[in-house]
């Protein structure tokens, strides 16, 4: 019942080729968008199409293997979990990042 806690599964289109980086530490990390769909119907009968942006982070293998199969445009099922985190950007000011760690995917036909 652990795995219900923290856990997120989307299907979706990657929206850029994946940031991959080498870390000093030998660590690996990998960073890609996500956009999923959802379709709806107004009252008026036409349909209507929400788009929602995922920030997507692999870490170590995963990351490495995010970065050789994953490429902008592809459709993708992710699992991981959801993570917020905040830093100081460039001019000082305090920004918040949701992210889905992503611990496994798949790509989709």
């Amino acid at each position: 019942m652990n795995d219900l806690r923290n856990n997120v599964q989307l299907i979706g289109n990657l929206g850029r080729d994946v940031e991959f980086k080498q870390l000093d530490n030998g660590n690996a990390i990998a960073r890609v968008t996500l956009a999923t769909k959802e379709i709806h119907k107004k009252m008026d009968g036409n349909k209507h199409v929400e788009t929602q942006w995922h920030n997507l982070v692999g870490w170590g293998k995963v990351a490495e293997i995010m970065n050789v199969l994953l490429k902008k445009g592809k459709e993708v099922a992710v699992k991981g979990k959801l993570t917020h985190r905040s830093y100081d950007d460039k001019n000082g000011n305090k920004r918040y990042r949701s992210e889905v760690v992503v611990n496994e995917f798949m790509l989709m036909n």
